[in-house]
């Protein structure tokens, strides 16, 4: 089960936010038992990339055998990056 502060991979892209499929954000907010996560997705110098809210199947949890994997960050295809389904509000 995927909790708070836990370290998610994206299994779908969220173009919208410049992310893509296999990039690592961290849990910082369960909505609805678990239904969808707001995750932030960070540079390798730390700063934030973006926040966005997803589907719990729209991500997975980690795995031991896995390593980052560093890409330059695409442009977000919208205005902001922060995205939050009308259905999830806090």
């Amino acid at each position: 089960m995927i909790k708070e502060h836990d370290r998610v991979v994206l299994k779908e892209a969220v173009a919208s936010a410049g992310l893509e499929a296999g990039d690592v954000g961290t849990v910082v907010h369960l909505y609805r038992d678990g239904k969808a996560y707001e995750v932030e997705f960070t540079t390798l110098e730390g700063k934030t990339a973006a926040v966005v809210t997803v589907e719990a199947s729209q991500v997975r949890e980690v795995t031991k055998r896995e390593i980052t994997h560093a890409r330059p960050l695409a442009e977000p295809k919208a205005a902001g990056v922060h995205e939050k389904p009308a259905k999830y509000g806090r």
